[in-house]
């Protein structure tokens, strides 16, 4: 006689995903600070505010995924990187405008709960957070059979951070004849991977575990890079009056993205030839056979973050960022 059908019989594993919560319960307290008021495991997350430092608190929000950045770890097996890619994502994302980062929340979604992949990431989320002294305080772990292929998953995070309304920094002030000073990236980060894969895998046949002379490493240790993130060399600038502006480069490109935060009426003037595109970038447009203004659309290509600066204070920002260890790069003006 059947003892009747259960949710494990569907594919979800209740047992699997209180596990998981646990093994994230303890390593989110490592992010922990005395703001955060009660653990993780409750329906909603409790995070108390100190404003009294500020006249006018405003929260900034930013929400977003790694993209299928994360096939490459589906294929390598190696899942502890994509969590502090997403991390340092919202990070650099919330910080153009000056913000200090409070907390974290994160969505994963999976075909089954595997609690040692769960690990895995969560580990990488940790490591982000800590490092951009952010708390992880929620998030959501859901088992979806038949959505997703087995073995694989779909990250987000939800970042919330806060500055005063007098501190914002939007781009407004920015004026004709400002500076682009240019933050080295470490590689791809977490853009581009649909077009990269493609040229990669289907159109040259690599394998992720290929070893490339000009890379110095096989291909998914490249494409596994983590994106950077920028905080010291923000926190470094952002009280400045000659900062302007910030962009964080990311799908779309140099151009694409600091345009977003320029006053009507003007544009940018890019010296492309100011610095040396990454190796990854040189070989994507060769093997790929990708023109000059596709790859200056889709990849950050070696820059990825970029103050807008008082041109009269140029020098003092420059060296300002190689005391962070940064090698900054004039990249171009506000036309």
């Amino acid at each position: 006689m059947s003892n009747g059908s259960t949710y494990k019989d569907a594919g979800v594993d209740i047992t699997s995903g209180d596990k998981s919560v646990k093994v994230i319960s303890t390593l989110a307290k490592m992010t922990f600070n005395k703001n955060v008021l009660k653990d993780i495991g409750l329906f909603g997350s409790f995070y108390r505010l100190n404003c009294s430092q500020m006249k006018e608190p405003v929260l900034v929000s930013s929400v977003d995924g790694v993209g299928t950045k994360l096939k490459i770890a589906f294929m390598t097996g190696i899942h502890d990187t994509v969590g502090e890619d997403l991390v340092n994502h919202c990070v650099n994302d919330i910080m153009t405008a000056g913000t200090q980062p409070l907390f974290f929340l994160d969505y994963l979604a999976l075909a089954r709960v595997e609690p040692r992949i769960v690990e895995q990431i969560v580990t990488g989320l940790i490591r982000g957070c800590r490092n951009a002294n952010c708390a992880l305080i929620g998030g959501e772990t859901a088992e979806m059979p038949d959505f997703y292929q087995p073995g694989e998953y779909d990250i987000s995070g939800t970042i919330v951070g806060i500055i005063d309304a007098n501190n914002i920094i939007d781009g407004s002030k920015v004026k004709r004849g400002d500076v682009l000073v240019g933050l080295l990236s470490n590689g791809l980060h977490t853009n581009g991977f649909s077009l990269v894969r493609k040229i990669f895998f289907k159109l040259n046949h690599f394998k992720v575990d290929d070893y490339i002379e000009e890379l110095g490493c096989t291909v998914g240790e490249e494409f596994l890079r983590v994106h950077r993130s920028y905080r010291d060399a923000i926190l470094a600038l952002k009280d400045q009056p000659f900062l302007r502006g910030m962009s964080h480069i990311t799908g779309g490109g140099i151009e694409g993205n600091t345009k977003r935060i320029l006053p009507k009426g003007m544009g940018l003037k890019i010296d492309w030839n100011s610095w040396q595109p990454l190796e990854i970038f040189q070989l994507i447009k060769q093997i790929g056979h990708v023109a000059d203004e596709e790859m200056r659309r889709v990849f950050n290509l070696g820059i990825g973050f970029v103050f807008i600066i008082n041109k009269i204070h140029v020098d003092q920002a420059i060296d300002q960022l190689k005391s962070f260890g940064e090698e900054p790069k004039i990249i171009g003006e506000v036309r």
